[in-house]
């Protein structure tokens, strides 16, 4: 049978060494050392490109995307002025399944694509079923009419992510009972609640 979805962030969560959802913050806590039966061992020192490519995965898990989003994602922010790594973030955060998840509407980014995908939110009015569609500043996100009865929104509403979530961001105003948020402005990478040396991710993909 093959290990379960929450079983297998667990895992990833060991192995990058952040916690990817709140089930897996609370294993981590117990065992924050790498999976397997050579996870407690003491680790030879990681080659420069282990590094980067551990790096690269964190910041690719943080968000739930493909290799290949990720890619031209970097590409994208390669040809864009300013500092690549930054511009990365930045255009990973402007996703409307993270800015689902730094609203409060989910717990997770899986729950957050999946609310995307099943025809839950709403840009502008308009329905958007893309979880890579890309919010621009002043466009408002909220929850359709027709869902917002459902449990899982009614207690997102009730604030009850909020004990496991990052606080939201100064590039979010949130309307948290209305299930309305609106992306203020551009995000900026020292404000986006993820775990990672873009630094690193830049030196990877530039090898």
């Amino acid at each position: 049978m093959a290990p379960s979805r929450s079983r297998r962030q667990v895992r990833l969560s060991r192995a990058l060494g952040i916690p990817l959802t709140p089930k897996a913050e609370k294993y981590f806590e117990r065992r924050p050392y790498a999976p397997g039966e050579h996870g407690r061992a003491r680790r030879r020192n990681d080659s420069d490109y282990s590094v980067r490519l551990k790096e690269k995965q964190r910041l690719r898990a943080q968000y739930g995307i493909r290799e290949a989003q990720m890619l031209n994602l970097f590409k994208e922010a390669a040809r864009t002025p300013g500092l690549t790594g930054e511009t990365l973030v930045e255009l990973l955060e402007m996703r409307l399944d993270a800015l689902v998840l730094r609203a409060g509407f989910a717990r997770t980014i899986a729950q957050a694509r999946q609310f995307v995908v099943h025809r839950h939110i709403m840009v502008d009015n308009q329905l958007v079923d893309r979880p890579s569609y890309r919010v621009k500043p002043g466009q408002m996100i909220r929850v359709r009419e027709r869902s917002v009865g459902m449990d899982p929104f009614q207690v997102a509403a009730a604030g009850a992510h909020r004990d496991v979530l990052p606080t939201v961001p100064g590039y979010l105003t949130v309307n948290l009972e209305a299930l309305q948020a609106t992306l203020a402005r551009r995000p900026k990478r020292e404000e986006v609640p993820v775990t990672c040396d873009v630094q690193m991710v830049v030196e990877y993909y530039s090898r």
